[in-house]
């Protein structure tokens, strides 16, 4: 079982997710990850850069607030003194650890990945011991455990990859026999350690990843992901008032949705399931009682085609082109061997099939390095007006069509790009992969409501289920939806 941000927030919601612990146990062994309380790792962060200027009260200062958030929790959650003197100390500790690396930070005036590492995976060293006494007060033992002890990664720093063989020995020799012995390790998500011991991070939002990591390697019967929302929805209800959750979704259909978007899961998620076929439910922690949606090699259709839409913002489209780059040789693999040397993730490819113009989308924070290594490598080329232009747009983003079953469903997207043009939606670009799970589109940013709302309703994704679905649903739950 994984907590998410919101899922621990507060001592009331630490409660809750603790209790909601305690009742699976009784049937069941578990195993516990948990984020930091909502909001810590953004602030942690911030205040990094601010003592990378030379701010050396900013570390101060939030040492001093997250001292406050995490002693009230513990105050509002332990009654036994001892035990909540043992966890106190533990929050001090770690909070001294980075009160050394902020002074570090603000006295060298520079911050290394490796140093951003360490200080962002604090929030969740706070929270693990505070979660795991909560359990103890409720009578069932725990321990809590740091991730830097199971989760072997290779170096690169902040979006560590890991390495399933070594993890998987560390994870049975270490959190085996707490289990074994009833035990529910509170494990810290998001974190990792190279085979030296140097702590690593999986990523933003990688506490989702640390979950299935350690479910696979674990070979737990299924993975619970608690968050605040009730599942997988069919939009973003922020955007598409009418969205509503999926019942169950395939693997792909999952990964498709958390690459473009999705902000229910960590798009590196499902890989270290995979293949064990191990089931990951999206529950909602605020309303245990719902069943959310339950992810599987295969998923269920529940009627048409699509199954899901989602938008990713916050993107650039880079685009080399001219007429001239037929004739330049590799023009494809220079351009994408030097995103690749970035590390930055390309999240759709376009091509003419004149070849006159290369178009792909970036995340925005990794566009202007992009845009400016590829002007590096092509700077013969520009001189010579070879290559026309290496040119970006910041104001888009990407709407993705998402289905297991839109293979075998005729007119998906002439359906799509016609309720689009229907309502005026000007689209810049298109892909569609081989797999025929996803049709994805460009507009413009401030276009991204309207072809959500264009396309949910053209495939009626706001409708009820079905009576046979819901009777479908009920079983489902019957035979693993929780308590």
């Amino acid at each position: 079982m994984k907590f998410g941000g919101t899922s621990v927030g507060d001592a009331s919601c630490i409660r809750r997710s603790a209790e909601i612990v305690v009742n699976a146990s009784r049937q069941h062994s578990v195993a516990v990850v948990v984020s930091a309380m909502s909001g810590v790792t953004n602030r942690l962060i911030d205040a990094a850069h601010q003592a990378k200027r030379g701010d050396r009260e900013a570390g101060k200062s939030l040492a001093e607030a997250l001292h406050r958030q995490h002693f009230e929790a513990i105050a509002a959650l332990i009654s036994q003194e001892k035990s909540r003197s043992r966890v106190q100390s533990r929050v001090e500790e770690i909070l001294a650890e980075g009160s050394r690396l902020y002074e570090g930070t603000a006295l060298l005036r520079e911050l290394t990945l490796r140093t951003l590492d360490s200080i962002s995976s604090l929030g969740e060293r706070l929270c693990a011991p505070v979660f795991s006494a909560a359990l103890c007060e409720l009578g069932i033992e725990s321990s809590a455990v740091e991730a830097t002890e199971l989760i072997v990664t290779d170096s690169f720093h902040g979006g560590a990859e890991p390495q399933a063989d070594a993890t998987r020995q560390l994870s049975q020799e270490r959190i085996g026999p707490l289990l074994s012995t009833g035990q529910v390790p509170v494990v810290t998500g998001f974190i990792g350690a190279t085979a030296d011991g140097v702590l690593t991070t999986l990523g933003r939002g990688g506490s989702d990843y640390s979950a299935t990591i350690l479910g696979a390697a674990l070979d737990a019967g299924e993975i619970i992901i608690w968050t605040d929302v009730e599942g997988v929805l069919t939009a973003d209800p922020r955007l598409v008032s009418e969205a509503r959750t999926i019942p169950e979704i395939s693997y792909r259909e999952a990964a498709e949705l958390a690459y473009f978007g999705a902000k229910v899961l960590h798009p590196k998620t499902l890989r270290p399931v995979l293949p064990a076929s191990i089931p990951v439910w999206i529950r909602n922690s605020f309303a245990p009682e719902k069943p959310g949606t339950k992810i599987t090699q295969h998923g269920r259709s529940i009627g048409g085609g699509v199954k899901a839409l989602t938008a990713i913002r916050d993107v650039a489209l880079i685009s080399v082109g001219g007429p001239g780059i037929v004739g330049v040789p590799d023009v494809v693999g220079r351009t994408f061997s030097t995103t690749a040397q970035l590390r930055a993730e390309v999240l759709l490819i376009s091509q003419s099939s004149s070849q006159n113009d290369i178009c792909f989308i970036v995340a925005k924070a990794h566009s202007q390095g992009t845009l400016e290594a590829l002007r590096r490598e092509f700077a013969q080329d520009l001189a010579h007006q070879v290559v026309d232009h290496i040119t970006m747009d910041p104001n888009i983003a990407i709407v993705a069509v998402v289905g297991e079953n839109m293979r075998g469903t005729p007119g998906v997207a002439g359906r799509t790009f016609h309720a689009l043009g229907r309502e005026g939606v000007n689209i810049i670009a298109i892909a569609q992969g081989s797999s025929e799970t996803n049709i994805s589109f460009v507009v413009s940013d401030d276009s991204v409501k309207l072809a959500l709302l264009a396309t949910h309703r053209e495939f009626g994704l706001g409708k009820q289920l079905t009576t046979e679905s819901t009777a479908n649903l009920i079983d489902w739950i019957g035979v693993g939806g929780g308590d």
